[in-house]
């Protein structure tokens, strides 16, 4: 293996981590109590300053993907080669996994804690607002191709240098906003797994569609991208 692609592995395990960790911490240790006043609107925006953050932290060293959905996207986008598409996943996945557990440790660190759905994603009578599977199937199909297609214009050589971290970051705020009473909004497959796989029961047995979705969704998007944006010569 070259240390290269360790570093990129690592960049992707410690991005997707923050993402998890400080979106879903958000919801789990600050939106749960009233009087904070994180609400609906703090726990979106942490969403967002994940993703911003990570992208400027980690983007130079692995291009800040953080997401499986968003490496399969980039790889039919022409962005990404498909070879190095495994170990990205299996680090975006990792990463989650070991912030959802380091979030669990501190979520049931007090008496009597009660973790509730543990920022998981669901439909149903699991969906925040009561939204069936059509609905969450169709919120996270179409949301996870707009940000694909933000992501690929965002980061197209030419549009201005240095500002791809804040639209996506702010996309992925906007996204949260339109599906937190949908699905608790996923978009992301890693993000997803981690706490689900520390929620249990209901949350395992509907993570499929949160993996299915965004990336039949990422698809979309790079498709349309290179429809619609891709450069091309007179």
């Amino acid at each position: 293996m070259e240390h290269s692609t360790f570093k990129k592995w690592s960049a992707e395990f410690a991005g997707t981590f923050w993402l998890t960790f400080g979106g879903c911490g958000s919801a789990v240790l600050a939106a749960a109590f009233p009087q904070l006043g994180i609400g609906f609107l703090g726990v979106s925006l942490a969403f967002g300053l994940t993703v911003l953050t990570g992208a400027y932290a980690f983007g130079p060293i692995s291009g800040g993907h953080f997401n499986p959905a968003v490496s399969v996207g980039l790889v039919i986008g022409g962005r990404f080669r498909a070879s190095q598409l495994a170990g990205y996943v299996a680090a975006q996945v990792l990463g989650a996994i070991a912030a959802a557990g380091v979030l669990y440790m501190i979520a049931t660190g007090k008496a009597a804690a009660d973790i509730g759905g543990f920022a998981t994603n669901g439909f149903g009578e699991h969906s925040p607002g009561k939204f069936g599977m059509r609905a969450a199937l169709i919120t996270e199909v179409v949301l996870t191709a707009v940000f694909l297609i933000v992501i690929l214009g965002a980061t197209a050589k030419r549009s201005a240098a240095g500002f791809g971290g804040m639209a996506i970051g702010l996309c992925l705020t906007l996204i949260h906003l339109v599906s937190i009473p949908v699905t608790n909004t996923s978009v992301n497959p890693a993000r997803s797994t981690g706490v689900a796989l520390f929620a249990g029961g209901w949350a395992v047995q509907q993570l499929w569609l949160f993996w299915v979705a965004p990336i039949v969704g990422a698809a979309i998007g790079a498709v349309v991208y290179k429809f619609i944006g891709e450069e091309r010569t007179a």
